[in-house]
C-alpha cells in the first residue's frame, strides 16, 4: 500500500507506520525531478511497499515544487543550502522505519531498489550503492571522477577509517532510521555523504554494499557538483576529523628524529667517519621538535574540537584523558619547561654581565643557549595549548 502525501509537517514523523521514505535533494531539477518520483512510486507500487516520497527542496525556482506535488511527492522546503542540509531535513520529515536517498537527476534507478530494501530488513543499518560493482553507463561518471577522484577518496577514507567501502560517493545510498539517529550527522555541504559512513563505522553500524548502475542524468544544465572544490572539501574533511594520520603522528615522528639527533650533539661534536656533527645539528634537531610538538599538539585541537561538535568518531581515550590533564596541570607541567629552559639561558646572561658585556665563546655557550630556547618555547607552547584545550573542553549545551 503506497502512501503519498504533501504535508510537511515534522510532527507526523511518528504517526504512520510508513515502512520506506524515499528522500531526493532537489534544487532546479524540473527536467528530471517528475521522472525520478514517478520511477520510485513505480517501485513502490510494484513491490507492494508502504512507502513515501520526499523532495527536500533547497530553494529551487525553476518549478521544482509544484511538479514535486504534482507528482504525489510529500514537498519539504529547506531553507539553509547545502546537499547535507536538505537530506538531513528529509530525513527528519520522514515517517519511514528506512530511509532512502538518491539524487533528483534521474542518474540513479528508482526502480531498482529492492537490494536495499532486502538488506535494510535483514538487520543492516547502512546500505551504500556501488557504481563500480554495477556498471557506470558511457558519459555518466567524468573519467576524472572514475579513476581518480572516486578512488582517492574512497582510499583515505578506507585508510583512516576502515570502511571497507568500495564506493564511498555513491549517491543512493538506505539507512535505518535508528542508524540516521544515532550517528548525528551535522555537516551541511557535500562532506555529508562521509560523515555518514565515517559515523556509521564509529558508532559499530552494519555496512553492506550492493550493485548501482549510474547512468548520464537527464539535465541540460551543468551539474551542481564541483569536481575539484567539492573533492577537496571531502578531502579536507577527512583530513581534519582524523588528524592522527596528518597531525599527531607525523609529529610524534618528529619529535623521536628531533631528540636523537638533539641529545647526539647535545654534549660535544659526534664524528661519523669523515662527517663530525655538530652544532648545526643540534640546532636541527631542536627545531624538530618544536614543529613536531606544535603538530601534535594541534592535531590533539583538532581532535578535541571535533568530538565536541560530533564531527568525527568518538575517542574513549581522549575522553578520558580530560579527568587527568587540566588546565592547571597543563600550565604547571610548561612552567617546569619553561624553567629549565631559563636556567641555562640566565647562566649565560651572567657569564656575559661578569664579562662585562664582551664577546662569549661559541663552541661554550651555543649549545646551551640552543638547549634553552627550545626548552623555553615547548614550555611556553604547552602553557597556551593547556589553555586552549581548556577552552574546548568546556562543557556547553548542544
Amino acid at each position: 500500500m503506497e502512501s503519498f502525501s504533501e504535508n510537511t509537517d515534522p510532527s507526523r514523523n511518528n504517526s504512520s507506520s510508513v515502512e520506506v521514505s524515499i528522500v531526493m535533494p532537489c534544487l532546479n531539477e524540473a527536467e528530471t525531478l517528475a521522472t525520478c518520483i514517478q520511477k520510485a512510486k513505480e517501485f513502490l507500487r510494484v513491490h507492494s511497499v508502504d512507502g513515501e516520497i520526499i523532495v527536500a527542496d533547497n530553494g529551487s525556482s525553476d518549478g521544482s515544487v509544484q511538479i514535486a506535488q504534482s507528482a504525489g511527492a510529500r514537498v519539504v522546503r529547506v531553507a539553509e543550502r547545502g546537499y547535507g542540509s536538505a537530506l538531513m531535513a528529509g530525513f527528519q520529515a520522514a515517517r519511514g522505519k528506512y530511509l532512502i536517498m538518491g539524487d533528483a537527476d534521474d542518474s540513479y534507478d528508482f526502480t531498482g531498489l529492492l537490494p536495499f530494501l532486502q538488506q535494510l530488513r535483514g538487520g543492516v543499518d547502512l546500505v551504500m550503492g556501488n557504481r563500480f560493482r554495477g556498471g557506470i553507463r558511457p558519459q555518466a561518471m567524468p573519467l576524472l571522477h572514475r579513476h581518480l577522484g572516486n578512488p582517492v577518496l574512497t582510499g583515505v577514507l578506507n585508510l583512516f577509517f576502515r570502511t571497507g567501502v568500495g564506493d564511498a560517493h555513491c549517491g543512493l545510498r538506505g539507512l535505518t532510521r535508528d542508524c540516521f539517529e544515532r550517528i548525528n550527522l551535522r555537516t551541511t555541504g557535500m562532506e555529508f555523504a562521509s560523515e555518514m559512513i565515517v559515523k556509521a563505522v564509529a558508532h559499530k553500524c552494519r555496512i553492506a554494499e550492493v550493485p548501482t548502475t549510474l547512468q548520464p542524468d537527464g539535465r541540460s544544465r551543468p551539474p551542481h557538483l564541483r569536481s575539484f572544490r567539492d573533492g577537496w572539501r571531502h578531502l579536507r574533511f577527512l583530513l581534519l576529523i582524523c588528524p592522527e594520520y596528518t597531525l599527531i603522528w607525523p609529529g610524534l615522528a618528529l619529535i623521536a628524529v628531533g631528540v636523537l639527533a638533539f641529545l647526539a650533539v647535545l654534549f660535544g661534536p659526534l664524528p661519523l667517519g669523515r662527517t663530525v656533527l655538530d652544532v648545526h645539528t643540534l640546532l636541527a634537531g631542536g627545531l624538530f621538535i618544536i614543529l613536531g610538538y606544535q603538530g601534535v599538539t594541534i592535531g590533539l585541537a583538532a581532535r578535541i574540537f571535533a568530538l565536541q561538535e560530533e564531527l568525527g568518531p568518538p575517542s574513549p581515550l581522549l575522553h578520558k584523558s580530560f579527568k587527568y590533564f587540566t588546565l592547571e596541570r597543563g600550565v604547571l607541567g610548561g612552567l617546569l619547561f619553561l624553567t629549565s629552559g631559563i636556567i641555562p639561558i640566565a647562566w649565560l646572561t651572567v657569564r656575559w654581565v661578569s664579562s662585562d658585556f664582551g664577546p662569549l665563546t661559541l663552541d661554550h655557550t651555543l649549545r646551551p643557549m640552543i638547549a634553552g630556547s627550545t626548552l623555553s618555547i615547548l614550555g611556553l607552547q604547552t602553557v597556551l595549548m593547556s589553555f586552549f584545550y581548556s577552552m574546548l573542553g568546556i562543557q556547553r549545551k548542544k
